[in-house]
C-alpha cells in the first residue's frame, strides 16, 4: 500500500477547474501602447477626410474588445489577478505534501487534489478524483465519521476525526486522520472547503506498542513481591497494587473509584507520619516510616514504607510513590524482625508524643502521635521542622533551655508546662531527657502530654470550690441576717400597731419597714445564689409564661430596645418555681437593657434540646439528657474575656457605685442550678451576649413519687391563701427559739392576739416543757438550727410521744435544707425567714385550724 510517507517520487500533481493566478507583463501593455500612439501618429499623416474611416474603425475595434472583456469579466472568464497572495511557493507546497490535500466546492465538487490525495483515496488519474464521502460510501466504520465532517463542512467549521479503515478480504486496514476546514474567511472563498487525509497507522501501531508495554508494566506492578501505592496532597489513594490490595483484603475497583483514603489502610495516627514531611520547594524527598496497615476486617499488619514525595517550586506536595515492605512475613523465624515490629509498635501507638530533637530544637525523627499533634494545632499550614514552633512564643524560651540543658548532659530536668500554639487555646506538659551517645545528630528526647483536658477539668474544679464556698458562706451570712431582720420587722410592727397615721413618727416607722423589706430581698438572693432557698415547683409550659412576660418585659427594657420572642415547637414541660423562673428572665432582660444604653435588639429563644443533640454540644459539665433550651441574647456591648468567668460570682458588678448589688447574675445562676438546670454564656466583646439556660424535660410518669415526697411538708403562705380578717386565736404554742431577742418579740406578738405561749431556748427545754405540760400543747413553733438539739431532732422525739402533734419549723434555709434529715410521712409546716408578726400570726392560726 502506498502512503503520503512513502518515499517514493510523487506524480506530478492533478489539477480541475480552478484557475490558477498569473503574473503580468509590462513589455505587453507598453506594445499595445504604442501601437496605439503610431496609428494616432499615421492618421494624422493621412489627413483628415482620408484618415476618418480608419479612426472609426480603430474605435469600433477598441470598443468590441472593451465590451468582451467586460463580458469575460462578469461570467468569470477573466478575472483580475490577486498580487498579494500570487505566492509561487504555495502551490509546490500543497503539490508536494505529504497529507493528501482536495478542495471542494459548496456542491462538493473537487476542484484541487494534489498526489497524495489520489495515492490515499485510490484515484488512478485526474478523472477519477472523488470526494471524501464518496471515497468511504458504503463502509459503516468510517460513514458516522464522514457525516460529522460533511455537517462541519456545510457549516464552515473546523472538525477533525480519526478513523480505522478495513483492508480488502479481512486482512489489517489502516488508520486515518481526516479533517476539514474553510479555505478562507473571505466570501468569495468560504464556500470552498479544504480536506486533508493522512495517514497514521505507524503512529497507531507506536501508540498500541507503548499502550502494551505500559499494561506489561503495570501487571509487573501488580504482582511484584511487595505493595505499592500512591496517595495525592488530599489524602485520597489514587492507585494501590494488586498485592498491597489482597493484603489488606480490599478491592481493587473500590480503591480506583476513590472510596478510599489514606486513613482508611493505615491504622492510627500513622497517616500523620505520611503528611509531616517539611516541604522542600523543587526537591524531592524519601523517607522510611514503620507503621501498621488496617485490613479490612480491622486487623493490623506491620509494614515498611519508602515513602517518595516531590514538591512543586512552590512548596506543594505531588502524589506519592510509596513502597511497601511486609514486616509480618516470618516475623517469628526473624528475632531481629519480631523487635523491631514490637518496639515499632510501642513507638507509635504510645498516646504520649515523642520527638528526637538537636540542639535548635529541629526534630530528627518523631512518633506518629506527635505528627498527629503539630498537624492539629495548625490545619493547613506546612509542617514546621523545629519542635519551638508547635510552643507558644512566650513559652519558646523555656524549653529551648531545657533542650540546651539536655544537650549539655544534664539530668533531672524539670518538665516544661507550655501554652502549645495554636487557634484553640491547648496545653501541654513536655518531658526532656539527653541522648547518652556523643557527637549523635539527637541531642535530646522530648515528650509531649497534651494537659487541655486536664488544666479545663482543674479549672472547672476550682471554680466550682469557689462558688461553693462562697456560696456557704452567702448562705450562713443569709441565715444569720434572717435573724436579725425578723426581729426588726416583728419590732417594727409593733411600733405601727402603737402608732396611727397622724402621728409624727409614723412616716418614719414605715421607711424602717420597707428598708426591712428590701434587706430581705437582699437576703433572698443570696439564698438564691447558695441554692437554700424554699422552691415551690410545679409544671410548667415555658411559651405560655414568656408570653405572660412579654408586656413587663417590654416596660423594663424600654422603648430603644427590640424585644423578639422565638418559641419553639412543641415545648417540653418542666418543672420549675413560676416566681424564681421569672426572675431570672428579669434579672438577664435587664442586664440586656443595661448592656445596650444605645438601643438594640433582645432575642428570647426557646427549643427542645433531645438527649443526642445535647451530647454533641460544646457546653462542659452538662450530661447527656432531654432538656428544654432558653436562650437570651443581645446585641450590646458584649462581656470582656477577662471577666468572664466573675460574673455569677454574689457582689461582682461593671456597674457604677449605687447602681447594682452584685446580685442580679448570681441570683439568676443560684435558681438555675436548684432548679438542676445548667446555663452558660457566650459573649464577644461588641458584639454582644448569649445566656443559654438548659432544664430538664419534665417527666409525667416521675411526677407521683415527688408529689408524694413534696407532701411531707407543705409551707404556710398565707398569702396563698385570702388572708383571714381575723387574726386573733387561741390555743397553746410552744415557742422555741434560741435567739433571746427574737423568741421575746415573737411571743409577746402571739400573746397580743389570744395565745397562751410557752418558751424555750432549745430543743431539750422544750422537751422539758412538753412533759410539764402533758397534753395542754396545741402547736410547736420551732427554729431549725439551735444548740444542743436542732429542730428536726426535736420534732423525731416530739413525735415518737404525741404522733399527732403539730409542728412549724422557721428558717432562714431552705426547707430541702433540713427535710431530708426527717423520716419519711412526717408532715410539718414551714415559714422562711424573716417574716412579719402578721405572716407568723396567719400562719400559726392556719396550722391550728388544719
Amino acid at each position: 500500500m502506498t502512503t503520503a510517507s512513502d518515499n517514493h517520487p510523487l506524480p506530478e500533481p492533478a489539477v480541475a477547474q480552478e484557475p490558477v493566478g498569473r503574473s503580468g507583463s509590462i513589455v505587453l501593455v507598453l506594445l499595445v501602447a504604442g501601437a496605439i500612439v503610431a496609428a494616432a501618429v499615421g492618421f494624422m499623416a493621412l489627413g483628415k477626410a482620408q484618415a476618418q474611416p480608419y479612426i472609426v474603425g480603430l474605435l469600433a475595434l477598441l470598443a468590441m474588445v472593451g465590451l468582451f472583456m467586460l463580458f469575460a469579466f462578469a461570467t468569470g472568464i477573466v478575472r483580475f489577478a490577486d498580487r498579494a497572495t500570487d505566492n509561487p511557493l504555495m502551490r509546490p507546497i500543497a503539490d508536494h505534501a505529504f497529507d493528501g490535500i482536495a478542495v471542494t466546492d459548496s456542491r462538493g465538487h473537487v476542484v484541487y487534489a494534489n498526489t497524495a490525495y489520489l495515492t490515499l483515496t485510490g484515484a488512478a488519474s485526474v478523472q477519477d478524483v472523488r470526494p471524501v464521502e464518496r471515497v468511504f460510501i458504503g463502509n459503516p466504520d468510517v460513514s458516522e465519521a464522514v457525516f460529522r465532517l460533511l455537517k462541519a463542512s456545510r457549516e464552515g467549521k473546523r472538525l477533525q476525526e480519526e478513523v480505522r479503515v478495513a483492508g480488502p478480504d479481512g486482512t489489517q486496514g489502516r488508520w486515518l486522520r481526516m479533517r476539514v476546514r474553510p479555505l478562507d474567511d473571505a466570501k468569495r472563498k468560504a464556500k470552498f472547503s479544504v480536506w486533508s487525509v493522512a495517514d497514521i497507522t505507524r503512529d497507531r501501531e507506536r501508540q498500541e506498542d507503548v499502550f502494551k508495554e505500559l499494561q506489561h508494566a503495570i501487571e509487573y506492578l501488580d504482582h511484584a513481591p511487595c505493595g505499592f501505592f500512591s496517595v495525592n496532597a488530599s489524602g485520597d489513594l489514587v492507585y494501590v497494587n494488586a498485592t498491597l490490595a489482597n493484603w489488606l483484603d480490599h478491592d481493587l475497583a473500590e480503591i480506583g473509584s476513590g472510596g478510599l483514603k489514606l486513613g482508611d489502610i493505615v491504622s492510627g495516627d500513622g497517616a500523620a507520619l505520611l503528611t509531616s514531611i517539611v516541604p522542600a520547594p523543587g526537591e524531592v524527598k524519601t523517607e522510611v516510616f514503620d507503621v501498621d496497615l488496617r485490613m479490612r476486617n480491622g486487623r493490623t499488619m506491620p509494614a515498611r514504607l519508602f515513602h517518595k514525595l516531590a514538591f512543586g517550586a512552590d512548596g506543594a506536595p505531588g502524589a506519592s510513590r510509596t513502597l511497601v515492605i511486609s514486616l509480618a512475613r516470618n516475623e517469628r523465624a526473624d528475632p531481629q524482625r519480631s523487635a523491631e515490629v514490637r518496639f515499632m509498635r510501642f513507638f507509635d501507638h504510645t498516646p504520649m508524643a515523642i520527638a528526637t530533637v538537636d540542639k535548635s530544637g529541629t526534630v530528627v525523627r518523631a512518633n506518629a502521635r506527635f505528627a498527629r499533634l503539630t498537624q492539629d494545632l495548625k490545619p493547613g499550614a506546612a509542617n514546621s521542622a523545629s519542635i519551638l514552633d508547635a510552643v507558644n512564643e512566650k513559652d519558646r524560651a523555656a524549653l529551648a533551655a531545657a533542650i540546651t540543658l539536655a544537650a549539655e548532659g544534664h539530668g533531672d530536668i524539670a518538665p516544661v508546662e507550655a501554652a502549645l500554639d495554636g487557634a484553640k487555646e491547648r496545653w501541654g506538659e513536655f518531658f526532656v531527657t539527653g541522648v547518652s551517645e556523643p557527637g549523635d545528630a539527637e541531642a535530646a528526647i522530648v515528650y509531649l502530654l497534651e494537659t487541655t483536658e486536664k488544666r479545663s477539668l482543674e479549672s472547672q474544679f476550682a471554680q466550682s470550690q469557689k462558688m461553693q464556698a462562697v456560696g456557704q458562706l452567702a448562705g450562713g451570712i443569709a441565715h444569720d441576717f434572717n435573724n436579725v431582720l425578723s426581729a426588726i420587722m416583728m419590732a417594727n410592727d409593733f411600733l405601727l400597731n402603737a402608732h396611727k397615721p397622724t402621728d409624727p413618727s409614723f412616716q418614719d416607722i414605715m421607711q424602717i419597714k420597707q428598708n426591712a423589706t428590701r434587706a430581705a430581698t437582699l437576703v433572698r438572693q443570696l439564698l438564691a445564689f447558695s441554692r437554700r432557698q424554699t422552691l415551690r415547683p410545679q409544671v410548667l409550659h415555658l411559651g405560655d409564661s414568656l408570653s405572660d412576660l412579654t408586656m413587663l418585659l417590654r416596660r423594663l427594657i424600654g422603648e430603644k430596645v427590640k424585644l423578639d420572642l422565638v418559641h419553639g415547637r412543641d415545648l417540653w414541660p418542666v418543672k420549675v418555681d413560676v416566681s424564681q423562673f421569672e426572675q431570672v428572665i428579669v434579672n438577664l432582660a435587664v442586664n440586656a437593657r443595661d448592656a445596650m444604653p444605645n438601643g438594640g435588639k433582645l432575642t428570647v429563644r426557646t427549643g427542645n434540646v433531645s438527649a443526642q443533640d445535647a451530647e454533641r454540644l460544646p457546653y462542659k459539665g452538662m450530661p447527656a439528657a432531654d432538656y428544654v433550651r432558653i436562650e437570651v441574647a443581645d446585641s450590646g456591648t458584649g462581656i470582656p474575656p477577662e471577666i468572664v468567668d466573675k460574673i455569677f460570682e454574689p457582689f461582682f458588678s461593671t456597674k457604677e457605685v449605687g447602681k447594682g448589688t452584685g446580685l442580679g447574675l448570681s441570683t439568676v445562676y443560684g435558681i438555675v442550678k436548684q432548679t438542676g438546670g445548667f446555663i452558660y454564656v457566650d459573649s464577644e466583646a461588641g458584639k454582644g451576649s448569649s445566656f443559654v439556660i438548659f432544664l430538664p424535660r419534665h417527666e409525667a410518669e416521675k411526677e407521683a413519687p415527688a408529689e408524694a415526697s413534696a407532701a411531707n411538708g407543705k409551707e404556710a403562705s398565707p398569702e396563698a391563701k385570702p388572708r383571714a380578717a381575723d387574726l386573733t386565736g387561741q390555743g397553746t404554742i410552744l415557742l422555741v427559739e434560741d435567739e433571746e431577742g427574737l423568741r421575746s418579740l415573737n411571743a409577746r406578738g402571739l400573746r397580743s392576739r389570744g395565745y397562751t405561749v410557752i418558751e424555750a431556748a432549745n430543743g431539750v427545754e422544750a422537751l422539758e416543757e412538753l412533759e410539764a405540760n402533758d397534753g395542754g400543747v396545741d402547736l410547736v413553733v420551732s427554729d431549725v438550727v439551735m444548740p444542743e438539739m436542732d429542730g428536726p431532732t426535736l420534732l423525731k422525739s416530739m413525735r415518737s410521744r404525741n404522733p399527732d402533734i403539730k409542728v412549724i419549723f422557721v428558717s432562714g434555709y431552705a426547707e430541702d435544707a433540713f427535710a431530708k434529715s426527717l423520716p419519711e410521712n412526717q408532715q410539718f409546716a414551714f415559714l422562711p425567714k424573716p417574716f412579719s408578726l402578721s405572716q407568723l400570726v396567719a400562719a400559726v392560726k392556719e396550722t391550728i385550724a388544719a
